[in-house]
């Protein structure tokens, strides 16, 4: 039976909130726009790149639901929308744990091995 409900592996890849932020030109653009909503022309500034690649980026951040377009006058501006971001945190959040655990197993192991090598140069000294 059909389901007409959209699942995760028939979104388009572009609405990957993953995908969209993958590429360093599109992160910058959040980073920017994070700071103040801007157009197409203002965005662009700051890239080696032309226009319409600013614009195709533009659209994949769009379709992933992290900007919201909307016209003012004959300017369109773009602006962010942080919620689809949350995903992002949620996923990273996980490894905090394994982290953290990792973390202070190795400075339990450097501790351990600071403890030896104070003893056995204790045990030389003896010697």
């Amino acid at each position: 039976m059909a389901n007409s409900s959209t699942t995760e592996e028939e979104q388009p890849a572009d609405a990957d909130v993953f995908l969209a932020i993958a590429h360093p030109i599109r992160r910058r653009i959040l980073d920017r726009l994070a700071r103040d909503d801007l157009t197409v022309t203002q965005l662009a500034a700051p890239f080696a790149v032309s226009r319409p690649a600013i614009s195709q980026h533009l659209r994949v951040l769009r379709e992933a639901g992290l900007v919201a377009e909307r016209r003012q006058g004959r300017e369109r501006r773009y602006s962010l929308q942080p919620q689809p971001l949350a995903e992002v945190s949620d996923w990273i959040h996980q490894y905090d744990h394994f982290w953290r655990t990792r973390l202070a197993a190795l400075s339990n192991y450097l501790d351990e091995q600071d403890e030896q090598d104070e003893q056995d140069e204790h045990a030389e000294q003896e010697q």
